[in-house]
């Protein structure tokens, strides 16, 4: 039987609208469907109760096509044209093509998941996403049998984007995942954030997110998604296979070369808030351990 994830909360349990929102507002702005809240094993009643705040999660985030500074993408991404949008997908499908976005949201049912963000630069957020499981993406257009790896690509667009004047990475941003990691019902295209639709900054329209991997495997502004054979480039494992493995699951047993993973700074905490312990899997390892079993997790980072 395939594993689905199992719905544990309501938004009202876990949602602090009060802080910015009312709940009409909220519910006015999500797609039709169903309401889950992912709780992570270990997660505090706080973290559960109390996400970060829209202005937290839209104001502070990498999106370096817009500048390498965390308030880069809320100044300049504004630029960014999201209607129309479209995206390709290709490779090994039945039905590949170019999709109006629209017509991608049409045929998928939107879902909150409120879930850890774990940055690998060691800080981390409690967000509520809105968004469709990959998986039914997938299903739709049809996975062949051949296909291995989910590959990904993030918009380049010069005019629009002022970061891609600097050669931090190899433009286009490209990310990939192993087929049953994309399958796995934690993996989700988030849409929206707290109801609203996800900012541009975030990634708009379509950005990926995978919680129990640090952030920057969940691509943002996504273009292009082909099913492949082989195992895709990525973008930073590109810039330095050292400091960034294909896999990248949040592990506070493997460092980064030049930092500690055991500890997070949670934003939002305050000036004295103290660390915190990164949690095995960012806290999803009884959902998703399985997936790596008998895989050396330091060689496989």
């Amino acid at each position: 039987m395939a594993y689905r994830w199992k719905n544990t909360l309501t938004a009202e349990d876990a949602t602090p609208y009060s802080a910015f929102l009312n709940r009409r507002q909220m519910m006015a702005g999500m797609a039709a469907g169903g309401i889950v809240g992912a709780i992570p094993k270990g997660a505090t009643a706080q973290e559960v109760l109390e996400p970060n705040t829209w202005e937290e999660i839209t104001n502070y985030c990498n999106f370096y096509e817009f500048g390498t500074g965390k308030e880069d993408p809320a100044r300049y991404a504004d630029a960014l044209t999201i209607d129309p949008w479209t995206v390709r997908i290709d490779g090994l499908v039945d039905k590949p093509g170019d999709y109006n976005f629209a017509d991608i949201m049409s045929q998928m049912t939107i879902e909150e998941r409120i879930y850890r963000f774990r940055c690998v630069e060691a800080w981390s957020m409690v967000i509520p996403w809105n968004g469709f499981e990959l998986a039914d993406l997938l299903e739709w257009v049809g996975v062949q049998s051949s296909a291995r790896y989910v590959a990904f690509e993030t918009a380049m667009r010069p005019d629009e984007m002022p970061g891609l004047s600097s050669p931090v990475i190899d433009w286009p941003y490209v990310e990939g995942l192993r087929l049953d990691e994309a399958m796995h019902p934690l993996t989700i295209m988030a849409t929206g954030i707290y109801g609203r639709d996800i900012a541009k900054q975030n990634g708009a329209p379509m950005r990926l997110a995978v919680p129990w991997k640090y952030g920057f495997k969940s691509i943002k502004s996504i273009v292009r998604i082909s099913l492949v054979e082989d195992e895709p480039p990525t973008a930073w494992n590109k810039y330095s296979a050292r400091e960034y493995g294909f896999y990248s699951n949040v592990n506070p047993e493997v460092d980064h070369p030049r930092w500690s993973q055991a500890t997070e700074r949670r934003i939002g905490g305050g000036l004295f808030a103290k660390r915190q312990p990164t949690l095995m899997f960012n806290g999803y390892e009884e959902d998703v351990a399985s997936l790596y079993q008998g895989m050396d997790l330091r060689e496989f980072f």
